[in-house]
Parts: structure tokens; sequence; C-alpha cells
């Protein structure tokens, strides 16, 4: 019996205040060298870091995708969420047989064999290496924020409404990167407070 060439597809991003929610979709071959691999939140960054290099050079495929900002106001987060992850999967240059879903939803349209896995991050390889690469993506587009407005904290904070974040947004007012919808930031904005 020939083992199903199987992608693991995770995202990141759900929860925050800004920036958008990512998705990766991973084929690993049948041997591969990923050691201390697991759920992205269980790992310290640096071993992210080097984790994400490792997939990246010995995945069979790979593909990071995101929906924006725009694209959460517009369809709200668990579509834009849904969405990432149909872009993760069809930006595969190889077809996987079998794919693996963190959560508890498969993306509509999806036109293969798919299957939702509560946990599936720390239960499935294929889906803690999607995990890695998704958690990287979207904490470097924090990074690239963290260098364009400083004042934020972005680099700290990651997007989630911790308290600096929201005395920043208090502050400085909100940005185009800001989720329009999400209860802190629709507060501001109907006051009319945008980042000058």
């Amino acid at each position: 019996m020939t083992l199903l060439l199987s992608a693991g597809v995770d995202e990141a991003g759900r929860g925050p205040l800004a920036g958008s929610v990512f998705a990766a979709a991973v084929i690993l071959p049948k041997q591969y060298d990923l050691p201390k691999l697991t759920d992205s939140k269980k790992l310290s960054e640096k071993r992210r870091d080097e984790l994400a290099a490792m997939i990246k050079a010995q995945a069979v495929a790979w593909c990071v995708a995101s929906a924006s900002p725009r694209e959460i106001h517009e369809l709200n987060i668990l579509h834009a969420t849904m969405l990432a992850m149909k872009r993760a999967v069809q930006g595969l240059e190889v077809r996987p047989e079998k794919v693996w879903i963190d959560g508890n939803r498969v993306p509509e349209g999806l036109g293969m064999d798919a299957e939702a896995v509560v946990k599936g991050d720390s239960k499935i390889t294929v889906v803690s290496a999607a995990s890695v690469l998704a958690k990287t993506a979207r904490d470097a587009q924090m990074y690239a924020l963290a260098e364009r407005y400083p004042q934020y904290g972005f680099d700290k904070h990651k997007g989630y409404g911790t308290t600096q974040h929201l005395a920043a947004l208090q502050q400085f007012g909100v940005l185009p990167e800001h989720r329009e919808d999400f209860a802190p930031v629709r507060a501001l904005l109907a006051q009319g407070r945008l980042f000058k």
C-alpha cells in the first residue's frame, strides 16, 4: 500500500486587532529531519525560525497565503481564514491526495479529500509544519509593521489586544492595517480616531 501524499494546513493570526490572517499548507516527504517539531505555539521564536527554514528546505511543496484586513472586514474573520487556507492549498505546486486541516472546519470548494482535526497542530506532523510556516510569516508581517509604526509596539504584542497595544491605539489612532470590525478598533473608528 502506498502512503497518500498528504498536506497539512494551519492558520495564524485570527485573534489580533491588526494585520492579515495567514495560512500555510505543507507536504512533507516520507523521510524528513525536523527535530522537536510540534504546534508552533509550544515552540520558542528562535526554534520556530530554525524549523521554518528546515521545513522549506525539506518539503515536497509548501505555500503561505493570507487574507488582508480589508478581506477580514468584508468576509468576517472566519471566512477570511478559510479563504487564506484555500489559497495556501491551491498554491501548492504538488496536488495532495489528502488534506489535514487544523480546527473543526474544512474550507468550501477545496476540490480534494480534506478532513478537519481539532488540535491537529499537536497531533499531525504536516499540520505542525504548516503551523510553523503560518506563524513565522505572520510574525514577519508584524516586524515589518513595527518598523513602519514603531510607536505601536507590533514587535512586542504581534497585533494582539494587549494593554500596550490598546494604549497605543488610544494615543495614536487606528492604522489602515487595523481590523475595522474588532471591538476596540471599531469603537475608536466611531470617534473618528484615525492615525495622523
